[in-house]
């Protein structure tokens, strides 16, 4: 049997949901879209003000934690789940990976002619480098321009990952690799985990508690998280 390329890996995740979507061909307004190596900067913070503005926080903290917090998922997504249908880790750097930005701040990613790395036997370093890649400048950028604490992003980061795994168990049960013990190994690495509660059971799923806060529940609309340490222990069944 042949085995599937990246390309079509990708395309299949696009079906999950739009966080999972990235377009392989070159979109009609392919000259608007930059490589993410430009987002930590003046990039993001247009992001942050369009996201703010539609939020009504204005373009500061909130806004700039909600920005992270999706668009970090969007990398899990597109990276984990090509690992789970059987791919390699994808070649989605930051110099690879492009993306534009709609008039309300909603994200389209591009890439052109994905490859990947041979499927490995541990693809947990693989995906470490890559997610580290993106977002070891980022985070520096939101450090310094927002004040966003270290332990706040990490919580991000972790929060976007179980959240990754949770779609992936729910919507791709057959998938080749069970994301769910490979989470918990991305959860215990430098910069990408935290020290919240995960429990996963392959019958019952996954059940996440984080140790710190996105800051969501400063919106107008308010409300927390499922998984915010404001809340109560998890279980699996949550």
């Amino acid at each position: 049997m042949t085995a599937p390329t990246t390309a079509g890996l990708l395309a299949r995740l696009a079906t999950l949901g739009p966080y999972f979507a990235v377009a392989t061909a070159p979109p009609p307004d392919a000259a608007s879209y930059r490589p993410l190596a430009t987002l930590p900067g003046a990039a993001f913070d247009d992001w942050t003000a369009l996201v703010g503005a539609r939020l009504g926080t204005g373009p500061g903290r909130v806004a700039a934690s909600t920005v992270h917090l999706g668009h970090v998922a969007r990398l899990w997504s597109l990276a984990l789940g090509t690992v789970a249908l059987g791919g390699g880790v994808p070649d989605l750097g930051p110099g690879r990976l492009r993306f534009t930005l709609s008039p309300e701040g909603s994200p389209r990613l591009w890439v052109p002619e994905p490859a990947a790395r041979p499927a490995d036997e541990d693809p947990v370093p693989g995906l470490h480098a890559l997610l580290t890649a993106h977002l070891a400048p980022l985070h520096a950028h939101l450090r310094a321009r927002y004040g966003l604490s270290p332990h706040l992003l990490r919580g991000n980061t972790a929060s976007a990952l179980t959240g990754t795994v949770r779609v992936l168990l729910d919507r791709v049960p057959d998938a080749p690799l069970d994301a769910g013990p490979l989470a918990a190994r991305l959860l215990r690495t430098d910069g990408l985990g935290d020290n919240g509660t995960y429990l996963y059971d392959p019958d019952l799923g996954v059940a996440y508690q984080r140790n710190s806060c996105c800051l969501f529940y400063r919106t107008p609309r308010g409300g927390l998280c499922g998984d915010c340490v404001l809340r109560g222990a998890p279980s699996r069944r949550d």
